[in-house]
């Protein structure tokens, strides 16, 4: 698609486009506890966390993410990688299949919408 003679090219900075993201996941599909954690596993899933520090950057109860992570731990959706002192690392389990096709559907919302924001933007910027 060209604009006004112009290839149309994107170039997006990671650290905008990583905060546009969590935004735009939660907004769609729901600002619910379960969605907030798989939300910030997807997004930091190279690295493991402390079940503390999960609830922490995930903005959600540690008692709520205790109700959750039961269930996280038993269908292998997180894995515990190792321990720190007294501290258990867990991390998202990018090897289960289940938890790859989730991981899918959550970065085409997010590449769904900031496609249309795009959109909205080369409009703006350049009208017809």
């Amino acid at each position: 698609m060209t604009l006004k003679g112009h290839k149309k090219e994107r170039f997006i900075n990671k650290d905008y486009l990583k905060l546009i993201m969590t935004s735009v996941f939660l907004n769609l599909e729901g600002n619910t506890v379960k969605n907030r954690l798989w939300n910030f596993l997807i997004v930091h899933s190279e690295f493991d966390y402390s079940m503390m520090d999960i609830a922490k950057f995930s903005e959600v109860s540690y008692t709520a993410l205790k109700e959750i992570w039961k269930e996280f731990v038993k269908r292998n959706i997180v894995i515990h990688t190792r321990d720190v002192g007294k501290a258990k690392m867990y991390q998202l389990n990018r090897d289960n299949s289940q938890v790859e096709k989730f991981v899918d559907y959550y970065w085409s919302v997010v590449s769904s919408e900031v496609e249309k924001n795009l959109e909205k933007e080369m409009l703006t910027v350049f009208p017809s």
